[in-house]
């Protein structure tokens, strides 16, 4: 019994032994940092830790909750000046996320964060200390605020209609000095700089004017260049601000009275067909940078300005009759296929020049210009008189020469192109709507090669699908594309089809193409891209040369080019919109746009561009329906031909 007490007694005591040397080698728990970031950027214990914000908060986050009262006192924010920053501190998620909220830092400087071994978990655990340094980022120069005359502006559009003595304020976001500003920056206009002074405002506002009166309709540029940071520390994106001035709005020319105005524009552009004709062939250019290259479809609108010219005095009748029959007689023998002339030709020898790949034979539609003009001359010339009786048999003659039908391949529609070495491989189809109407009212009516009823209806109004019929601008459409294309749409086939009164099962004529004017108008004036210059005044989008080439400009396909054609030959249309449009190019635009041969094709302000040329199918139109709007001419003389007029009630117009 006493050995058995002696083996428990020494046993309790080994235990006892034992579990005081297991409580000596237990250390506590430890608190452990997960992460700490600085807005989006982790602070890394061992690398370097740069351009940190200098305005978002510290996040913390512990891998325990933390005991929040000896957080005060273990967490620091120091500088480098080594003093203490006052912090606010925020715990979240059990305090296991602590936030520290501190007052701005300043920019490219030196901080400390340090948590000492004080800080504690919430069951007393502890914390091995630790100590963060960082630097804070240098702010780049940021330019906040733009204001011209008043009224503040987005820098990345062109502004446009700037007042030509300009006032421009920049605010910026930190304090900039205008002789830093001024070393840095210039202001230009197509290349050549200009003086310009600035102003200092305030600390953080610079003011901007110009030394004298800046250039109308000019585009002008101010430049504040990226290297302005080795003057001033700070990283800055540079600035380009461009912005056009507005019209001057002084009268360039005397003013003169309407009609005065109207005969006048007629006269100056009639002498592109009569002065600059070819001497050979009389026919017109096709355009105004010379050589032998002539128009048929021109040329066609030139034979019918010669009646306007009689009726107008500009030349006279005797001038005018020598120069048809000079026309007339070429036309005899120049390149014909099937009756039809090709697109271009040569103006001396009447050979074919090729428009295109595989167009280097006949041109159906630029045939049916022509032959427009012709009948139209037909009726004008006088049967009594020898020698126009003879012009009228040849221009009969050419007439019926041309073989509308034999262009239709044996189908319900006519084929735009004919090559004696392509044949009808391009096999353009015309089709409506567009400036192609006469074409088909031609071929109805042709004495000798007509077509029939059914290939008007299903080859030009496939059989209804021309028609549109949407609202644009709160305008109904009738026909065509949405918006209605270019205007040469509803000018080249009425230079002498009278549209006033004509109508089909399709369409009432009249009320297409004042629509299609009115809304080519309405894009203007919405001016949807902030192109230069466009307004009620300032409008027409139709095909001519622009600052890339040659293109049919309409409000889908809208480069910033106006065409004085397109409202100034759409003058029957909208006399009152129209003769705006006239007056604001020959009195405001001035003689930047007015030339030798009245104005020039078209113009592009916010491409600080003006053509230098004009285009025979451009500069035909004006004087045509100009004239249209005075007398009906044209249209008058046109409508009597009795071809013609059995070609229409065949196809179902009234008119």
């Amino acid at each position: 019994m006493r050995y058995f007490l002696f083996i428990l007694f020494t046993a309790s005591i080994l235990y006892a032994c034992k579990k005081d040397k297991q409580d000596e080698n237990t250390k506590p728990e430890e608190l452990n940092l997960t992460y700490i970031y600085i807005g989006d950027a982790a602070l890394s214990i061992t690398n370097d830790n740069k351009n940190l914000s200098i305005d978002e908060l510290i996040e913390i986050r512990f891998d325990k909750p933390i005991n929040p009262t000896t957080a005060n006192n273990a967490i620091k924010l120091i500088d480098s000046d080594n003093q203490d920053i006052t912090v606010t501190l925020a715990f979240f998620d059990q305090n296991k996320l602590l936030k520290i909220d501190h007052p701005l830092l300043k920019e490219n400087n030196l901080y400390t964060l340090s948590i000492s071994d004080d800080l504690k978990g919430a069951q007393n655990e502890t914390f091995t200390k630790q100590t963060y340094t960082f630097t804070t980022t240098t702010l780049p120069l940021v330019l906040e605020k733009i204001w011209i005359d008043g009224e503040q502006i987005n820098p990345l559009v062109t502004q446009i209609d700037v007042d030509r003595i300009p006032t421009i304020k920049f605010g910026f976001n930190t304090p900039l000095a205008q002789s830093d500003l001024k070393d840095f920056s210039t202001f230009s206009s197509n290349g050549a700089m200009l003086n310009y002074n600035l102003n200092q405002d305030d600390d953080l506002t610079i003011s901007f004017s110009v030394t004298q009166e800046l250039e109308d309709y000019q585009k002008f540029q101010f430049t504040i260049s990226s290297q302005i940071q080795k003057r001033i520390g700070k990283p800055f994106d540079g600035l380009e601000l461009n912005f056009f001035t507005q019209l001057d709005s002084s009268l360039k020319f005397p003013v003169i009275s309407d009609e005065e105005l109207l005969t006048k524009v007629q006269q100056q552009t009639f002498k592109y067909f009569w002065d600059f004709a070819h001497p050979v062939s009389g026919l017109s250019r096709e355009r105004s940078t010379g050589g032998d290259l002539v128009t048929i479809g021109g040329s066609g609108f030139g034979v019918m300005t010669i009646p306007v010219g009689i009726e107008r005095g500009f030349i006279s009748r005797a001038d005018g009759v020598a120069r048809l029959a000079k026309i007339v007689d070429f036309l005899a023998k120049a390149d014909r296929f099937h009756g039809v002339w090709p697109h271009w030709m040569d103006g001396a020898t009447g050979l074919t020049r090729p428009f295109s790949t595989k167009d280097n034979g006949g041109d159906i539609v630029e045939t049916a210009f022509m032959i427009q003009g012709l009948l139209t001359v037909k009726q004008y010339l006088n049967p009594g008189n020898p020698t126009e009786n003879t012009i009228i048999s040849k221009i009969n003659a050419l007439w019926e020469a041309v073989e509308w039908d034999w262009y239709t391949q044996g189908e319900n529609s006519i084929t735009w192109h004919w090559s004696p070495e392509y044949g009808f491989e391009k096999n353009l189809k015309v089709r409506g709507w567009n400036e192609s109407l006469i074409v088909y009212v031609l071929a109805a009516s042709s004495p000798t090669h007509p077509i029939t009823k059914e290939v008007y209806d299903q080859g030009w109004a496939r059989n209804g699908n021309m028609k549109n019929g949407k609202s644009f601008y709160d305008i109904i459409l009738p026909l065509g594309n949405d918006y209605g294309g270019p205007m040469f749409f509803e000018h080249y086939p009425f230079l002498g089809l009278d549209p006033r009164n004509l109508s089909d099962s399709y369409a009432n004529y009249w009320e297409q193409a004042q629509a299609h004017t009115l809304i080519n108008r309405g894009y203007c004036m919405a001016n949807p891209k902030a192109f230069v210059g466009y307004s009620g005044d300032c409008w027409g989008l139709t095909a001519s040369d622009n600052h890339e080439g040659y293109s049919a400009h309409s409000p889908t396909n809208d480069k910033g080019v106006i065409t004085p054609t397109a409202a100034l030959s759409s003058m029957p249309y909208t006399p009152e919109e129209s003769m705006a449009a006239l007056k604001h190019f020959y009195y405001l635009l001035g003689d930047r746009l007015w030339g030798e041969y009245g104005f020039y094709d078209a113009f592009s302000i916010s491409n600080s561009w003006v053509a230098s040329s004009y285009l025979a199918i451009d500069q035909g139109p004006i004087i045509l329906m100009i004239e249209n709007h005075r007398t009906g001419m044209l249209w008058n003389l046109f409508m009597q031909d009795t071809d013609v007029q059995q070609g229409l009630t065949k196809l179902g117009f009234n008119y």
